[in-house]
């Protein structure tokens, strides 16, 4: 059940480390055992300097941009009810999955391989990637306020959040969407069925974003949790009912 998240452990690593310890933690990382063996060209430097990915057509507001984080297991309904979201409360809604699809399939998208690989092998993809597409995304909007979908999943990328984007934004709360296994399970497999396109619909892929999402994503939840920082919303009912929770949360956050 995702529901385990009470016997994770409440200290996770500190943050902030510098650079040199991020740089560290990379040689260690599965990124760097597949580029050091599979893609050698492709390293924490390439991922961290280069510009593909960073050249917004927008300068980001003076005002800073108010941001959500949501998160919850494969199925639990993050996209469904941040549409929702959307509609009510006039929120941008950046996907990280999708941010990451859509790079993947980019023409000429030097990170396209990496990213498919990571995607269906069911691992979180490299910080330093996703936080580029996010900023970017934010800044061609134009938008103040953001809903960031799937993020952080793991401490590497809060920390990556954290040197990059946490001076530029306001973070208000973490929405945190908690469904039983067997619910998510049979949801992704559903939408997979259903045509949705997407190559980790399948249980194979479940198996291992499961797992992932276990041992990364969770320990991230608890340590917003300690910090007072979690909207915890029962998601198991349907869409409606799950939606009218959501909107007690922003209404009472301030939001109209």
């Amino acid at each position: 059940m995702w529901r385990a998240i009470t016997r994770i452990p409440k200290s996770l690593d500190s943050l902030g480390q510098g650079v040199t310890v991020l740089h560290k933690q990379f040689q260690h990382s599965q990124l760097y055992n597949y580029n050091h063996n599979i893609c050698s060209k492709t390293n924490y430097l390439s991922l961290h300097n280069q510009a593909s990915l960073i050249k917004p057509k927008y300068r980001m507001s003076s005002v800073k941009p108010k941001v959500v984080f949501v998160l919850g297991g494969p199925g639990a309904g993050k996209g469904t009810q941040c549409s929702k979201i959307v509609e009510r409360f006039q929120f941008e809604h950046l996907s990280a999955g999708d941010l990451l699809r859509e790079e993947r399939s980019r023409e000429g998208s030097e990170y396209g391989q990496l990213i498919e690989e990571y995607i269906r092998n069911g691992k979180i993809v490299p910080v330093e990637v996703t936080c580029s597409l996010l900023e970017n995304a934010m800044k061609n909007s134009g938008k103040s306020r953001f809903l960031i979908d799937g993020f952080p999943r793991n401490q590497d990328n809060l920390d990556g959040w954290n040197r990059q984007m946490s001076d530029k934004t306001e973070m208000q709360f973490v929405l945190f969407f908690d469904c039983a296994e067997d619910v998510c399970v049979k949801r992704c497999l559903g939408r997979g069925q259903s045509g949705s396109g997407r190559s980790d619909d399948n249980m194979e892929s479940l198996k291992k974003r499961i797992q992932t999402y276990n041992n990364d994503s969770l320990p991230i939840i608890k340590y917003f949790e300690n910090a007072g920082q979690v909207k915890r919303i029962d998601a198991s009912p349907d869409a409606d009912k799950v939606f009218q929770e959501v909107e007690r949360v922003f209404i009472a956050n301030g939001f109209q």
